[in-house]
């Protein structure tokens, strides 16, 4: 039996590395082609040189597109624990004969929470763009924009939300041993409720991709890896308000330097 849960754990494992590492790769190659081209592959608008125009409603779809590669790329690495630990407990569900469904049937219902904060964050960029509160190259060209975000970031990071939420993210076990439901629809509600804890948990650190860059690989490689550590270091609260600090010190510094400098 130890050898059939290893195989079943191997083969959830390839398959998370798989969606992950093909979302990343495509996001490279985007990257690149805006640094060569100006122009946003997925997008399929130009990225660089003058662009005060509002983007036209149809910009949206590409936009949502764009984002949803993106939650894909960054949120799966630090789902894997709670995914893993599903696919266990069906496992042995299956063993004694009770009642399983498929692991990407809970997969599906915590990416579908991810999908709508896509949407969200597209109509948010296409908004900020329209009040061109953001440079051709998908950063915040206003210092209180950039700091706000930055400080409430920061802020957020001490909240009894963000504690709550990370700390569900951390025990993966406890969620499914208290809030088990049974069939497929059950396993996609469980989904569904992993995926809100996730976005309570780091809706505010995706936020922050509007600061240094929406397609800034190397930023958005750097939340992935932090929203990883809050997740599965022994230290994860701690390190998440240590974060939060030194995230509000640098949106104030932001706002006083880059407003000190507006203003010569």
């Amino acid at each position: 039996m130890e050898v059939i849960f290893k195989r079943d754990r191997i083969v959830v494992m390839v398959a998370l590395v798989a969606m992950s590492a093909l979302a990343w790769g495509y996001m490279f190659h985007e990257a690149r082609a805006m640094d060569h081209t100006g122009v946003c592959c997925c997008a399929g608008m130009k990225m660089s040189g003058p662009d005060t125009n509002p983007w036209s409603a149809a910009t949206l779809l590409p936009l949502f597109l764009m984002w949803t590669e993106m939650m894909v790329a960054m949120m799966i690495p630090s789902a894997a624990p709670m995914i893993l630990t599903f696919a266990m407990v069906n496992r042995k569900r299956r063993e004694q004969e009770r009642p399983f469904v498929p692991t990407g049937i809970f997969l599906s219902g915590y990416l579908a929470v991810w999908t709508g904060f896509s949407a969200l964050a597209a109509v948010a960029q296409w908004v900020l763009h329209a009040k061109a509160l953001l440079s051709p190259m998908m950063v915040s060209t206003s210092p209180i924009v950039g700091g706000g975000l930055l400080i409430a970031a920061g802020i957020f990071q001490w909240t009894s939300l963000k504690s709550a939420c990370l700390t569900h993210c951390r025990s993966p076990l406890d969620f499914l041993m208290t809030d088990w439901c049974e069939g497929r629809w059950g396993a996609f509600l469980m989904g569904l409720k992993h995926g809100a804890y996730c976005t309570g948990c780091c809706w505010f650190l995706m936020a922050l991709l509007f600061v240094a860059g929406v397609m800034n690989v190397w930023w958005i490689a750097i939340i992935t890896i932090f929203v990883l550590l809050e997740k599965v270091a022994p230290k994860g609260l701690f390190v998440g308000k240590v974060a939060g600090t030194l995230l509000t010190l640098w949106g104030f510094w932001l706002i006083a330097t880059q407003s000190s400098i507006s203003f010569k």
